[in-house]
């Protein structure tokens, strides 16, 4: 977002580093905290109103549907759901009306399209999903769009624990998708920049998958089936 001149405000929680190149102001809190989670949007909204609001905040554990209590069940909707929904919510005052539409751009997963294990984490996903064609349908009048980036599974360092204990895993994977590959974590935010920046100006209520061709075919299926 800085290269193409924009002045990031970075979140996340206490004790990370947000010193990262291009970002102008740092702010720490819990996004399970309603109240600092109000208390962002109205520091915000006195200093300026934002031209595009990103929401990447999420977290799953591998689990099934037997797996998953209560306690599971809450914290994946509270942290993937609810708290990029009651932020846009609060940001939605000082976002509308500007010279140019902003624009709310929210990382769903491909977990929201098809089952791939994890189904509360899925579940909140679709949930996001569901939020941001709310807030296009009803906020687009006053200038405001909304849109998700629907990643795949993506190379970060979370993929370490897994290659340690069987190298091969990537390789496997990549049969899975038709670019042969993983998504990198640049590719992702490339889209996100994009569906912010008034490029995007006519895209709104939409999904934009970023996931290496997953969703597109099974690969398995048609290897079994073609000549």
């Amino acid at each position: 977002m800085s290269a193409c001149g924009a002045r990031v405000i970075a979140c996340d929680r206490e004790g990370t580093d947000l010193t990262g190149a291009g970002i102008e102001e740092a702010h720490h809190f819990d996004l399970l905290d309603d109240d600092a989670v109000a208390a962002f949007a109205k520091r915000i909204g006195e200093s300026a109103a934002p031209a595009a609001v990103i929401s990447n905040a999420g977290w799953t554990r591998a689990e099934t549907l037997a797996d998953v209590s209560t306690i599971a069940l809450d914290h994946e909707m509270d942290l993937n759901f609810r708290s990029a929904a009651l932020l846009s919510q609060a940001l939605l005052p000082v976002m509308r009306n500007q010279p140019q539409a902003a624009a709310f751009v929210f990382i769903s997963s491909v977990n929201a399209q098809a089952h791939f294990g994890n189904p509360a984490y899925a579940a909140a996903k679709a949930a996001l999903n569901a939020w941001m064609r709310a807030i296009a349908t009803e906020e687009g009048r006053n200038g405001i769009r909304a849109n998700a980036v629907i990643p795949g599974s993506i190379r970060t360092g979370a993929w370490e624990h897994r290659l340690a204990h069987k190298p091969e895993i990537l390789a496997a994977v990549g049969k899975l998708y038709p670019l042969g590959r993983l998504v990198e974590p640049i590719e992702v935010a490339r889209a996100a920049v994009f569906l912010a920046s008034p490029f995007a100006s006519g895209i709104t209520g939409t999904t934009l998958n970023v996931d290496a061709g997953l969703m597109a075919s099974n690969l398995p299926f048609l290897d079994q089936i073609g000549g």
